[in-house]
């Protein structure tokens, strides 16, 4: 979609920089910040990516705030957890639920489009790391190369590279250069 500009990666959110809350074998986003738990390694492979010169943008939908399950002050703590936690450059959130209708939430590829414009990113040479089919559709969309993080909840989502960890993705990202 946009050309011309440098290399990115794109990151979801929960279950790939945070770990899920499982309720009933269902992996659900943290609603407090006390159940958002960094995942071990984020920190390296954020800056990896970043000594190698790629941007690392978090593009994350959280319909809990439309729902009213998540308060936005519970949301702001989380993301300052994030950000003290993990060097991003930047973040964009969907507030929205799938009645909204709107172009940011995912599989809609506008949060990784907004990201892409506001810092100069050729979306068809970046990546867009998630846990879920609807992160994987959101990089196909947006013209990323796909890697989907293998998990318990996920066995029916195809992406361009299938892996295990954060740190695989960025093993396979760094292994292949323009």
């Amino acid at each position: 979609m946009i050309g011309n500009g440098r290399r990115a990666v794109f990151l979801d959110r929960d279950g790939v920089l945070n770990e899920v809350v499982v309720e009933n074998g269902v992996p659900l986003s943290p609603r407090r910040a006390e159940e958002f738990l960094v995942v071990a390694g984020s920190l390296e492979a954020v800056d990896r990516l970043r000594e190698h010169g790629f941007p690392v943008f978090v593009a994350s939908n959280q319909p809990d705030l439309a729902r009213g399950k998540l308060a936005p002050e519970e949301s702001a703590r989380m993301m300052t957890v994030l950000r003290d936690a993990l060097p991003l450059d930047d973040v964009a959130i969907c507030p929205h639920d799938d009645v909204d209708g709107c172009t940011c939430r995912k599989p809609q590829p506008g949060l990784l489009v907004g990201l892409a414009q506001r810092w100069d990113v050729d979306l068809s040479r970046s990546y867009m790391v998630g846990d879920s089919w609807k992160d994987v559709e959101a990089g196909r969309r947006a013209g990323c190369h796909t890697i989907l993080l293998r998990r318990d909840y996920n066995g029916a989502a195809r992406a361009d590279t299938v892996v295990d960890t954060l740190g695989e993705a960025v093993q396979f990202i760094l292994g292949h250069g323009d």
